[in-house]
């Protein structure tokens, strides 16, 4: 037993001689890993701080706009570009902006602005979204050969009634009504359960089939 409780106060006193000529390493070492947990718990309210930023930025642009104060949306949407481009709103904002261009006839710039979210965004819905706007674009530009391209790198199952539709209006307006003809019934096949719903309208659909298809059979008669 005496030896048993020497053993024990022995390693206690070697135990504090340690501790001794070792704490600073210690408490510095406690220290350090307090501060990174801080540091990494401070980094996130930081980034949490700047994204709702972001957010009210962006809510004032988009106020701005609403009430056709272009000028002051521009101003907001440059502070979110040079302070917050790092966020998600960096992308939403060049789509108003993109938006705002076609709204005023401005279409070369929309062009621009989404081929760069299109391609840029690290988003892939934002970027899809924008793939779409520009085929759009292109279309209203004229660019038929362009705005079919476009819409074949946009392969995801959920726009594929989206996009069959927006290629039928192509071919049309290109003067393709077979093709067209053909890209609407299969948006309107595409139009199912697996489609993202509110993005395509299945009786405005078949109404351009049926334009399409009566005019072709009335061609044929004639």
């Amino acid at each position: 037993m005496v030896d048993e409780y020497l053993d024990e106060r022995e390693q206690a006193q070697q135990l504090k001689q340690w501790f001794k000529e070792n704490w600073l390493w210690l408490v510095t070492g406690i220290a350090l890993g307090l501060g990174g947990l801080y540091g990494w718990r401070a980094w996130n309210d930081h980034l949490d701080a700047r994204s709702r930023e972001a957010g009210e930025r962006f809510a004032e642009m988009l106020q701005a706009f609403d009430r056709a104060d272009r000028e002051r949306g521009n101003e907001l949407a440059g502070q979110i570009a040079s302070e917050y481009g790092s966020t998600p709103y960096a992308d939403q904002t060049e789509l108003v902006l993109a938006r705002v261009n076609a709204d005023a006839g401005e279409l070369d710039q929309a062009a621009v602005r989404l081929r760069g979210v299109m391609e840029q965004s690290k988003d892939a819905e934002l970027a899809l979204v924008a793939r779409l706007r520009l085929a759009r674009v292109q279309l209203a530009q004229g660019n038929h050969d362009a705005a079919l391209a476009t819409l074949d790198g946009a392969a995801s199952p959920a726009v594929a009634a989206t996009v069959a539709e927006l290629r039928g209006d192509v071919l049309l307006a290109k003067g393709d009504r077979a093709g067209a003809l053909a890209a609407y019934r299969q948006a309107l096949e595409a139009a199912g359960p697996a489609a993202a719903p509110g993005l395509v309208d299945p009786e405005l659909l078949q109404l351009k089939i049926d334009d399409l298809s009566a005019a072709g059979a009335e061609g044929a008669g004639s």
